[in-house]
């Protein structure tokens, strides 16, 4: 079987940044399935020159061919699922986990202490304390490697409201416009006017 090199998809380079990993732009093989050095070449030189890098800052990576993948997807699954039922090695305090839940959901430290009840600085003192257990510096950080160690999302806790505290809801009080809109002309005599 004769398949002219044509009909084959050509093939991608990918440029991606040495440091961040980030794929800046791709080129296409020619039509004769070579690299196509000088397309590639003027390309990456506009690159560095507009963000002040040098070729070698960049690294060229090829897709691979999706033979050379078979099992791949079916063994970093099972992978996965060991490493799930291994579970977290941090260890957590109930009120940790309902910080952290918060964190993950980006709120700040003062929404995280409201809905909590309790004071910025205790959750502050929380967030520290999951900054050192997570090995982190960071609250973005703190961020991946909660979800790289949990296997379960970390949701925060409703507050719980004790009996005492539990109110029945009292409506919001209206606005000038709520007002304005429910209520028509009012009639004031000569005296109320002046008063």
């Amino acid at each position: 079987m004769n398949v002219s090199r044509t009909s084959l998809p050509r093939e991608l380079y990918f440029f991606y940044e040495k440091n961040t990993g980030v794929s800046h732009f791709h080129v296409e093989a020619g039509a004769d399935g070579q690299f196509p050095v000088e397309q590639a070449a003027g390309l990456l030189a506009m690159h560095c020159l507009v963000r002040g890098q040098s070729p070698r800052d960049c690294v060229v990576m090829v897709q691979a061919a999706s033979d050379s993948l078979e099992g791949l997807t079916e063994k970093a699954e099972q992978l996965l699922q060991a490493g799930h039922s291994v579970g977290s090695s941090v260890k957590l305090t109930r009120r940790e986990e309902e910080v952290l839940g918060g964190v993950m959901r980006s709120l700040a430290n003062k929404e995280i202490a409201a809905s909590l009840n309790l004071s910025e600085r205790t959750v502050k003192f929380h967030v520290s304390s999951l900054l050192a257990k997570f090995r982190v510096r960071g609250r973005m950080e703190l961020v991946r490697e909660a979800a790289r160690h949990t296997a379960a999302p970390m949701t925060m806790a409703p507050p719980s409201v004790s009996p005492r505290e539990a109110r029945p809801s009292v409506p919001p009080p209206h606005t000038y416009s709520q007002v304005a809109r429910n209520m028509g002309p009012i009639a004031l005599t000569k005296r109320q006017l002046l008063a």
